[in-house]
């Protein structure tokens, strides 16, 4: 038995380097691309698992990579999620939300509704025969944000601070978190998603009411204890700033949310994740700190295994023509929702069409967020495996158009950045 297990761990290893090495070159071509290194990591496994290779060359793909779908992988890949949405969190800057206030809450509310409604026309017009809460977990995919791509062109253009660019920043990170709320809420109640025992216990009758009640806890639970959490970090980096004890500690903590939230309130664990980072963001200097040390477990090792390992998955036999209009008008779809609901949100707020153009461009790149939550709906039984690919091609073709868009837009603007605090004391802003 001991014998075997060491040969599941070698081979395993192999499976490491095999896909550590396909990503990281594929990453670096596509950043040398423009494009967001998570297409690379894609696209490496596309190239190493089964769907290339076996379906057009009609050769054994585990001839040439030995690669497997296997138990150790999987929790590599979890704990990769885990670390991208933790670290998601760190990076947002609850003040900037602040700020920006009313505008931004209702920007990125109308660019989750608008989708979220389109979504599920969708749904019902390819997919009749599903349940309705397949329809809206396919709403739900769309209404995912990843503002990675948006950033850079922002801050090569000079934009990032101006009033568009700030706007943008602010509704995309709401966006997510309404997003993640309403992944959480449909996964609960579909009946064939995260079972949790204690909510087991005290909802035996499966009651919809009692589950979203249970739902709402959890976040209470969540807040509550960030807050312990902020004041805790803040002490530590008081006490001893900057040591390996902070960000030992803050990982601890994340994989305590994500456990406490997918098996106690039976919330996705990202969910736990993502709050938990939102909790620590608060004490800045350690946030900062903490996103760092994390990055580099996260982005070298966990993070390309979890990517790589959506292509190893995709498969394309039994996609049929029918699948492949589905991809095309989700995409679509997607993409217009964005600008219609946070662009035509934005003309409430008085902006000129063009910059409410610019937001809405703005938000229409899907990444990371989007290809976590179609995973999380495909282990809890809400899309078919085989679906997966409507999500990949969005992320590519909304990555591939969100610059190209904002460059053109943004061509011959002369809007100055909004003046900084301390510019205004200083009187310096022109």
């Amino acid at each position: 038995m001991n014998g075997l297990a060491n040969v599941d761990v070698i081979d395993f290893i192999c499976q490491l380097a095999i896909i550590l090495i396909s990503a990281k070159l594929l990453g670096l071509l596509m950043r040398k691309l423009g494009l967001p290194q998570v297409l690379g990591f894609i696209l490496a496994g596309l190239l190493i698992g089964p769907a290339i290779w076996e379906l057009i060359f009609n050769v054994d793909s585990s001839a040439i990579f030995p690669i497997s779908d296997s138990s150790l992988l999987r929790a590599f890949a979890e704990v990769g999620v885990i670390f991208v949405m933790f670290t998601a969190g760190l990076e947002t800057n609850l003040k900037d939300i602040k700020e920006t206030g009313l505008a931004s809450f209702t920007i990125a509310l109308c660019g989750v509704l608008v989708p979220l409604g389109l979504g599920i026309g969708i749904g019902a017009l390819f997919l009749p025969t599903a349940k309705v809460v397949t329809w809206v977990f396919i709403g739900v995919i769309m209404t995912a944000t990843s503002v990675g791509i948006t950033v850079e062109v922002l801050r090569e253009l000079g934009k990032l601070k101006s009033k568009v660019g700030t706007i943008i920043l602010s509704a995309a990170v709401i966006d997510d978190v309404l997003g993640i709320i309403i992944l959480a809420i449909t996964l609960s109640v579909s009946g064939n998603g995260i079972s949790s025992p204690v909510l087991d216990f005290i909802n035996p009758g499966k009651n919809i009411y009692i589950t979203i009640a249970w739902i709402l806890t959890f976040f209470v639970f969540a807040i509550c204890g960030g807050f312990g959490l902020s004041k805790l970090f803040k002490y530590m980096e008081k006490r001893s700033p900057h040591t390996r004890r902070i960000p030992i500690l803050s990982i601890a903590v994340c994989l305590l949310y994500s456990f406490v939230a997918e098996k106690v309130f039976g919330v996705a664990d990202i969910t736990g994740a993502y709050i938990c980072g939102l909790a620590l963001s608060t004490n800045h200097a350690s946030a900062e700190y903490v996103d760092r040390k994390v990055s580099i477990n996260s982005y070298t090792l966990f993070a390309p295994i979890f990517f790589a390992g959506i292509g190893i998955k995709i498969s394309f036999s039994g996609l049929g023509l029918d699948a492949l209009w589905f991809a095309l008008v989700f995409a679509a779809t997607a993409i217009i929702a964005k600008i219609i609901g946070c662009g035509g949100a934005s003309r409430f707020f008085k902006f000129k069409w063009k910059d409410a153009l610019k937001i809405g461009v703005g938000m229409i790149a899907r990444g990371e967020v989007a290809l976590i939550v179609t995973e999380k709906g495909i282990e809890g039984g809400l899309l078919d495996p085989k679906y997966r690919v409507i999500t990949v091609m969005l992320v590519v073709i909304s990555s591939l158009l969100a610059p190209i868009l904002l460059k053109a837009l943004f061509k011959n603007d002369d809007e100055k950045p909004l003046p900084t605090k301390q510019a205004l004391e200083e009187g310096s802003f022109e």
